[in-house]
């Protein structure tokens, strides 16, 4: 057996949804990165990285060694950085009709944070033309939002932040604390709560984490402000109470979390990834990995994974493989940069 960043390398295998699977670190897969934020995975195995602060977006090699298996595809046009603000999520898909993987990335502009959609050309080792699909989401120092994620019948969500304004939050006329989905085009999606509007839900802070459960359902973390962090089930339409409610209250206009971290130094959720139904949250403040058991409509009490000192920790991905990715965030300005950082490190859950 082999030791790695005080774990036993074990192998992969299913884990039980009623169960918190252990986790086995196997190796660092990539090292030297700068301001990582997004993940996104290619079907050959290959991973493609947003760098928050250089704009750019960067390919993993996972059979290569750690350091000199990373390669840039190239940057994105128009990303302005500061503080939170960058290149922030990105996602990949292939449409319909098409051979052609396409990239979608979130990014905070000279005016506001948009996402845009390029195209992944020679087996996506190469950037096509970028288009702008959505603008319009208020920007700021802080609270951006930013993740990603694909869902199903060709449509893409979106998390934004309240940028730093919690009335916005609650404000119908605003992009502002909402996760919006809309088709891949950028358009409202259809069957959204309100026709002709890309608005899903509403009421949040800072979403930076989404995932779809086996049953095709949105899950999201969420930035408390000093009361409690949040991992919620997102419904239709639903609102999620910020900022008259942080964590979980009485008010029947709002829908509670799942599960809540309290304080908000436990934790600071950002990337999720699930796998066989179970929840895994990268924290920052946290510095550890969480894991979130789901059944049916319920999930259990987060676990804490220490996996040894990573760090703050930003994104978390399942590879084709079934491994879970995870992204550290230690050059972020918020960090305690080690040797070789930023990184990613590939767990195993059995």
């Amino acid at each position: 057996m082999v030791l790695v960043f005080g774990l036993i390398l074990g192998t992969p295998a299913v884990a039980s949804a009623a169960t918190y699977p252990t986790l086995t670190v196997q190796r660092v897969v990539a090292s030297g990165l700068e301001t990582p934020w997004g993940m996104a995975f290619l079907p050959d195995g290959s991973a493609l990285v947003s760098e928050r602060d250089t704009g750019v977006i960067k390919r993993i090699d996972p059979s290569g060694r750690a350091g000199s298996n990373v390669t840039t595809l190239g940057r994105i046009n128009g990303v302005v950085p500061e503080g939170e603000g960058g290149l922030l999520g990105i996602a990949v898909a292939t449409p319909k009709g098409s051979s052609t993987p396409v990239l979608f990335a979130y990014l905070t502009s000279r005016t506001d944070n948009r996402v845009v959609r390029i195209p992944l050309l020679d087996g996506g080792k190469r950037l096509g033309a970028q288009k702008t699909i959505f603008t319009g989401i208020p920007k700021q120092t802080y609270h951006n939002g930013g993740r990603l994620l694909i869902g199903a019948d060709e449509t893409l969500y979106i998390a934004t932040g309240d940028a730093g304004d919690p009335q916005l939050a609650q404000d119908r006329t605003s992009l502002a604390g909402k996760v919006l989905r809309v088709d891949f085009n950028g358009r409202p999606a259809a069957g959204n709560p309100s026709a002709g509007s890309p608005v899903f839900t509403s009421g949040h802070r800072n979403v930076q984490g989404l995932a779809l459960d086996s049953k095709g359902r949105v899950w999201a973390s969420e930035f408390g402000e000093r009361d409690a962090d949040e991992l919620n089930l997102l419904v239709p339409g639903g609102n999620y109470g910020w900022p008259e409610v942080e964590g979980r209250g009485q008010d029947s206009r709002f829908i509670n979390p799942k599960t809540v971290w309290s304080p908000t130094s436990t934790a600071s959720p950002s990337g999720i990834a699930i796998k066989n139904d179970v929840a895994y949250v990268a924290s920052l403040r946290g510095e550890r990995l969480w894991q979130v058991p789901i059944k049916g409509d319920t999930a259990r009490k987060a676990k804490s994974w220490d996996i040894g000192d990573a760090g703050r920790l930003r994104s978390i991905g399942v590879a084709p493989d079934g491994s879970l990715w995870v992204i550290t965030s230690n050059t972020d300005g918020r960090g305690d940069p080690r040797p070789s950082d930023d990184k990613i490190i590939r767990l195993y859950a059995r």
